[in-house]
Parts: structure tokens; C-alpha cells; sequence
């Protein structure tokens, strides 16, 4: 940005409401704005997957490095299937309905099932909450509910933020 200056070779009063409001910017966004550091364990839900082929969706790089390993998402918690569930699913936006789908083709892009370490009271589907917990990748039956996936977090723990 290039600065204009005063009659008083002085930053202009705009420049200085422009660096503060770039500033706050920054501050407010610093996923946005910031490449992810090395030592980042977070996911969001527009790094889950990378290019588009014949087989459709394909998992983006930053998730097969994480497979296996410890990461963060933040989203919102789907409402259950039953209050007594060990699992549920993590949306990119607040949803009134549960968003099962019946196979993995129609796998949908923004939700990632989480698998419950401990159990935990579930919370109103239009709160924003962080999940962590191990990234598993690939398709999945769940024996017990039948319910398929292509990604989760497993030993999971969520909070309320």
C-alpha cells in the first residue's frame, strides 16, 4: 500500500485508519490470512479435500499428513440420531436436520463424522464448538449403527467455543 502523506510529510489520517483496519483484519483472521504454520494441528473444513478426479473428491495433501495423527476442526454439531450416541457429526454450518447420507458416494464435502472418547452432553446444533481428535481417512462401516464414512475423528473431545 502506498502511503500518501499530509502537507506535513506526515501519514494522511486515511492510511492510518487503513493500517489500523488491516491490522484488526489480520487480527481477526489469522486463518484467512496466514498460510498454516508447520507445527499447526487445525483443519478447517476448505483444506479437507484437494483436487476433483474421476473418483470424485480426493483428500487434500494437508489431510493425508495428518491421518493418524492428533488435529483441531471447528464447526457444529449436527443433531444426533439419539441422545444416548457416541458419536455425531461435525458441519461447516449449523443444520436443523442430521446429515446422514446412505453411502459413501454421496459422501458430502463439509461434515466429518466424530467418534467420542468419553462421553460427553451434546450441545445446541447452532454453537460453534472445536473438536480434537485422531484424523482417520478412507471409507468406514460402523458395525454397530451401519452409518459409512469417509473421514473422522476418533477418540475424540469437543468444547464449546
Amino acid at each position: 500500500m502506498k502511503l500518501s502523506s499530509s502537507i506535513y510529510g506526515q501519514p494522511s489520517r486515511r492510511d492510518v485508519v487503513r493500517a489500523g483496519l488491516g491490522a484488526a483484519a489480520a487480527l481477526a483472521l489469522p486463518g484467512f490470512l496466514a498460510p498454516a504454520r508447520a507445527d499447526d494441528n487445525t483443519l478447517t473444513f476448505e483444506q479437507l479435500y484437494g483436487k476433483f478426479s474421476a473418483l470424485g473428491l480426493e483428500f487434500s495433501e494437508r489431510v493425508k499428513t495428518f491421518t493418524g495423527k492428533r488435529v483441531s476442526m471447528r464447526g457444529f454439531m449436527a443433531p444426533p440420531l439419539k441422545a444416548e450416541s457416541k458419536f455425531f457429526v461435525l458441519t461447516k454450518m449449523p443444520m436443523a436436520l442430521c446429515p446422514f447420507c446412505s453411502s459413501d458416494a454421496d459422501w458430502p464435502e463439509d461434515i466429518v463424522v466424530v467418534y467420542l472418547g468419553d462421553k460427553q452432553t451434546f450441545v445446541q446444533s447452532n454453537q460453534t464448538i472445536e473438536v480434537t481428535g485422531t484424523l482417520e481417512i478412507g471409507s468406514w462401516t460402523d458395525p454397530e449403527t451401519g452409518f459409512v464414512s469417509q473421514l473422522r475423528l476418533t477418540q475424540a473431545r469437543f468444547r464449546s467455543i
